[in-house]
């Protein structure tokens, strides 16, 4: 691989949007691993469509370790049983989203309804 298609630290940190902090951290749980030149850090193509899932399996809000081990997978099951297994994550994530938009609904209903009955007693008192 050509340093041509290779990001730096600093380069990914842009590309993806992320804190060096949080690019530290995806390599400490061996989320990404990149090439290692002294105290360098190179990362590929491999890397950065590494990066892309990790970032869209939080927005979808599935946990780091969930998004590793889909990840390995990958790595030691081949294609069709990481998309498998993402068919049985991706299920049971939108029945856990389905539960908070529920409980996120109540909360919004419970919190209208106070803020009315203060305005009214507010209103009353004027």
């Amino acid at each position: 691989m050509t340093t041509d298609d290779r990001l730096t630290f600093k380069e990914m940190c842009a590309k993806f949007d992320v804190t060096p902090r949080t690019l530290r951290y995806y390599e400490y749980i061996e989320l990404l691993s990149p090439d290692r030149e002294g105290r360098a850090r190179f990362y590929g193509p491999r890397e950065s469509a590494r990066m892309e899932l990790i970032l869209r399996g939080r927005t979808f809000g599935f946990a780091l370790e969930e998004i590793r081990q889909w990840l390995m997978i990958y790595e030691h099951e081949g294609t069709e049983a990481q998309m498998r297994a993402w068919v049985d994550m991706a299920t049971r994530q939108l029945g856990e989203l389905a539960t908070k938009r529920r409980e996120l609904d109540e909360a919004m209903t419970e919190l209208t309804r106070l803020r009315d009955e203060t305005e009214k007693e507010l209103a009353a008192k004027t």
